[in-house]
């Protein structure tokens, strides 16, 4: 049985990215169905087909779970109907009834986003008042690094945040 939820992600342009996945609760298979900056309802009812058409197996599902969000379509619910699926919606403003998805979007934001910036802030990031040495101490990631040699830049977050660092001699 799959359940379905949205999440939000704010990028450093500060917009808001809207993201619709797919959790299959037997396996905890998940499928990112895509990322909207509208998810309007076509784009959620053309996500909808996607995901059918990827599951060999959608027959075998009985159910899909939702949320009572506005973002599903009616189009979207009968995407699953014609698979032979029942839509069920949770009750209002009880989300330990999609608990799956819920956990999944605690275990992205925890382990994926956050972790990813807390990693480049304390090892990576040189900080001025700090000499610019990083919360972890000094390293050769700064460029008053001791030894002369040619400079490396490498992208990080899609090239969001450029490092530079001296290549070994």
């Amino acid at each position: 049985m799959p359940a379905c939820d949205f999440f939000t992600v704010e990028t450093a342009w500060l917009k808001t990215l809207y993201v619709l996945f797919f959790i299959e609760l037997g396996t905890r298979r998940v499928h990112v169905a895509g990322v909207t900056a509208n998810p309007d309802s076509g784009w959620v009812t053309q996500q909808a087909r996607n995901l059918t058409m990827e599951l060999d197996d959608s027959s075998s599902f009985g159910f899909l779970i939702r949320d009572r969000d506005s973002k599903y379509a009616r189009s979207f619910d009968e995407v699953f109907c014609a698979e032979g699926m029942r839509v069920l919606r949770t009750p209002i403003m009880a989300p330990k009834a999609n608990a799956f998805a819920e956990r999944w979007v605690r275990t992205v934001r925890q382990e994926c986003l956050d972790w990813v910036y807390v990693e480049h802030y304390n090892r990576e990031r040189p900080h001025r008042g700090l000499a610019l040495a990083t919360p972890n101490g000094p390293n050769c990631h700064t460029a008053n690094c001791s030894y002369p040699g040619p400079v490396r830049r490498r992208d990080l977050l899609g090239g969001l945040i450029h490092e530079y660092s001296r290549a070994a001699a």
